[in-house]
């Protein structure tokens, strides 16, 4: 197998190819989805997903909206690196790279999980908009806060020494080849449970090694100390959206990051995990849609 999706092999039945399309930006070929028309909604996928993430939420969307999905740099098959590598600053700024060659500027910026964080930095660093701070936000299941405790400072050292051994996202993609794996992993470090679809499209990314260097490499470059010291200076409207069986990002940190952020409203989800928005898309698609309706009003 490659050691990155390949869009003719991996790529070949993915969730609606046919609004794919390749942009290139400096140092970076981005796969990106885009369909529908209206104001346009950025979709940013979190740590090791890609566009399939948002495969049942865009349709929702496309009705009212142009919805435009890219895969982050490192993951699915967007290829290339941004300067600066993979941290949350350089990817912003690649991000803005990309909504100027696309020629677009998002009414609203909505991230899950590590997306999330992408979404702030990117909106308070002015590249949704060409130098205003005011497009909200909506964050879902958001990682923005350091890890807790022991693990602040182990982590981040963790995730560099393994990411600098080339032999674990190998290691890591003949791990997630095995039957049944990718469910099992996906169940415990989620709390999620997503359909046949999704689980295929999991399957294949995390089967591949680049995909998993990709999300190790930048899970080891970020600095989430750094966004928490910036969060009360960000002056956007926020709706944070967490589910109450998340068992990768506590309530108790995402409450936290609604206390700092001075315009942050907080819904919290009753029975659905890390990956809410593709266990309920209808609800993550509602929550959007009132946002739109809410900054036009």
């Amino acid at each position: 197998m490659s050691t990155a999706p390949r869009w003719e092999v991996e790529g070949r039945h993915w969730p609606h190819r046919a609004a794919s399309r390749f942009v290139e930006t400096p140092g970076l070929a981005w796969h990106v989805q885009v369909m529908g028309r209206g104001p346009v909604v950025l979709l940013l996928h979190g740590t090791g997903a890609a566009t399939h993430s948002w495969r049942d939420v865009m349709p929702l969307l496309a009705r009212d909206f142009t919805v435009v999905a890219p895969d982050l740099p490192g993951h699915g098959f967007t290829r290339g690196r941004p300067a600066g590598g993979l941290t949350l600053p350089a990817m912003a700024r690649a991000l803005a790279d990309l909504l100027r060659a696309l020629g677009m500027v998002p009414a609203l910026v909505v991230g899950h999980s590590a997306g999330a964080a992408i979404a702030l930095q990117l909106v308070q660093d002015g590249g949704a908009d060409h130098g205003g701070a005011g497009v909200p936000v909506i964050g879902f299941n958001p990682a923005l806060m350091p890890f807790p405790g022991l693990a602040a400072q182990l982590f981040p050292s963790l995730a560099r020494l393994l990411f600098v051994n080339p032999l674990v996202p190998r290691m890591l993609a003949r791990i997630a080849r095995l039957p049944g794996e990718p469910e099992r992993f996906l169940k415990r470090a989620t709390g999620s449970t997503i359909d046949a679809p999704g689980l295929a499209c999991y399957r294949a990314l995390l089967g591949c090694p680049a995909h998993c260097a990709g999300a190790m490499e930048m899970m080891a470059s970020w600095d989430l100390d750094a966004l928490r010291r910036r969060l009360p200076t960000m002056a956007m409207p926020v709706h944070l959206v967490h589910a109450r069986a998340d068992a990768a990002v506590p309530l108790h940190t995402v409450e936290a990051a609604a206390r700092l952020l001075p315009h942050a409203h907080l819904t919290v989800l009753p029975h659905l995990g890390h990956l809410a928005h593709e266990e309920r898309p209808d609800l993550a698609a509602a929550v959007i849609a009132g946002q739109m309706q809410e900054s036009a009003a």
